[in-house]
């Protein structure tokens, strides 16, 4: 049966890496999507797709997202196919639909193979490196090991004062794409899902002035 492969990433090495493990397999078509709102042009055409997506750098913002847009498209397969997952997104993922598939690109070549052939299958892939990681013993992340780089600290601020993704690129000349990655990166960092529970942390871990910010 014919399986067609969408790669929603924006790095050029990774879309042909990809490109040619399905030039492999004769029964795997593929398209790439440049945005979300190419994706979902893709998907109104086959809502039965495999989308390989690289979440760090596409422009989707949270699992909320990813949830509207597995909602809207029930029987897509979606594999997160990124560089660094937290484990608590991964696991809100996971809870969502069995639909989720996740690979790390560190993952071996045959990983990469056996996840697509999977998801082809419409079944889920987890790879060995998550799977240990979300069976190892959960640790609470210490407000003391928060590294975030001053670019990442001033877009926290912005989003302590409510600012949304576009508005921020505006602030800083920067383009959406840019700071959409260093928002996810402070979530991952964080340890956290959302806006809301970035300031809260922020202000708890002393990142922000709490006499300038709010909740």
């Amino acid at each position: 049966m014919n399986s067609h492969i969408i790669l929603a990433d924006n790095q050029d090495i990774t879309r042909a890496g990809i490109l040619y493990v399905c030039s492999q397999a004769d029964q795997w078509s593929t398209d790439s999507a440049e945005d979300k709102c190419g994706l979902i042009e893709l998907l109104k055409n086959d809502g039965e797709a495999v989308v390989v997506m690289d979440y760090t750098l596409f422009d989707v913002n949270d699992v909320d997202e990813l949830d509207i847009l597995h909602l809207r498209f029930p029987d897509v397969q979606w594999v997160m196919f990124s560089t660094d997952l937290s484990g608590d997104f991964v696991r809100r993922l996971l809870a969502l639909s069995p639909r989720f598939s996740i690979l790390l690109k560190e993952s071996p070549l045959q990983e990469v193979r056996e996840c697509l052939s999977a998801a082809c299958r419409h079944q889920r892939y987890i790879c060995q490196r998550m799977a240990e990681m979300l069976l190892a013993p959960s640790q609470e992340k210490q407000e003391e090991d928060i590294r975030l780089t001053p670019t990442e600290t001033e877009i926290l601020k912005d989003i302590a004062l409510g600012l949304t993704t576009k508005e921020i690129a505006e602030r800083r000349f920067s383009s959406f794409h840019t700071v959409n990655t260093h928002r996810k990166n402070i979530f991952r960092k964080l340890g956290v899902n959302n806006a809301h529970e970035a300031t809260k942390y922020a202000l708890r871990a002393g990142l922000v002035d709490s006499a300038e910010y709010y909740i």
